[in-house]
């Protein structure tokens, strides 16, 4: 058995890559903790917002693709980002600094049973924040020295993500029979997890019909799963081709190694807990263009042709 440690990035589409460093930096409060490129086509950025220093679970990725169009909304895609505060007084500073900042957002409710403020970037990315209370969280998340939002309030990292898919019952074998997520009980929808002491690595499943998602700007291009190790990395190698199924094999992204699986439409990524990012001073952070070795000869070239944001 796939032994999942719960959520490790979630990468999305952006036409703009300054607006978006504004919305996640200045507005969210995220870190910009590394700055690439695309490795299958470094003419284009690769932005790493999360916590501090990056940790795994707290990452929202963005791919700037600027000749994209709008996202034409439907199943068969990733939905919504759960995003987890401290708790609910966090809802009314946010809703308060939502309407300060004019960032599109819905009154205070109720999201899969649990308090939540649902919130739209700029581009029309769907998030929700929802307050952890005293749930578990990954041992290694930090708080971010590098922002207004007071410390009490700020985004701590990933909660549920919610699929939207026309029939999901070759997810949920997938989800309980493949990577041991257990059934939690809800009264509205089916919520998946590995841990039913947190909600990190939660995964909520909505049944619905009608046309698939055509993605554009603000749409979510994958979720990344942490496993421990290449190790526990080949064993989702091995366990998807003994299902004879189309996936990526493993792919060195120098920060950790990856495997690439579609299933149900929906893109997952498998991606190790390391090695991470080689920086032993967190002040360097995001402070320029990394670059993985490969793509190191082709430096000025690359930087020649990214506008700086």
């Amino acid at each position: 058995m796939v032994e999942i440690l719960g959520h490790h990035h979630i990468s999305m589409l952006t036409k703009d890559a300054k607006l978006n460093k504004v919305f996640f930096v200045e507005k969210l409060g995220l870190r910009l903790y590394l700055k690439t490129v695309n490795q299958d086509d470094p003419s284009m950025y690769h932005l790493f917002y999360g916590d501090e220093v990056g940790s795994n679970g707290t990452s929202l990725t963005f791919f700037e693709l600027k000749p994209m169009g709008q996202t034409h909304k439907g199943t068969n895609a990733i939905s919504r980002i759960g995003l987890l505060v401290p708790d609910e007084a966090s809802l009314s500073y946010w809703k308060d600094r939502f309407e300060y900042l004019n960032v599109d957002h819905d009154d205070v409710g109720i999201y899969n049973g649990m308090m939540s403020l649902k919130f739209r970037d700029h581009e029309g990315l769907e998030m929700v924040l929802i307050p952890n209370n005293d749930r578990k969280i990954p041992a290694d998340w930090r708080k971010n020295r590098y922002t207004d939002i007071p410390e009490e309030h700020q985004i701590m990292g990933m909660g549920p993500i919610e699929f939207k898919i026309n029939d999901i019952t070759s997810m949920k074998n997938f989800l309980e029979n493949d990577l041991n997520f257990k059934l939690v009980d809800s009264e509205s929808e089916l919520v998946y997890t590995i841990d039913q002491e947190g909600l990190y690595s939660d995964i909520i499943l909505k049944e619905e019909e009608g046309q698939k998602e055509r993605p554009g700007k603000g749409s979510i291009h994958h979720l990344a799963l942490a496993v421990k190790d290449e190790a526990e990395l080949n064993k989702v190698k091995e366990l998807l081709d003994n299902k004879e199924v189309l996936h990526s094999g493993i792919v060195d992204r120098d920060f950790f190694k990856s495997l690439y699986y579609r299933h149900s439409h929906i893109l997952i990524e498998f991606a190790t807990d390391g090695p991470g990012l080689p920086y032993d001073d967190v002040e360097q952070l995001g402070q320029q263009l990394d670059l993985p070795e490969f793509l190191e000869p082709r430096r000025q070239e690359i930087e020649d042709n990214l506008e700086p944001i």
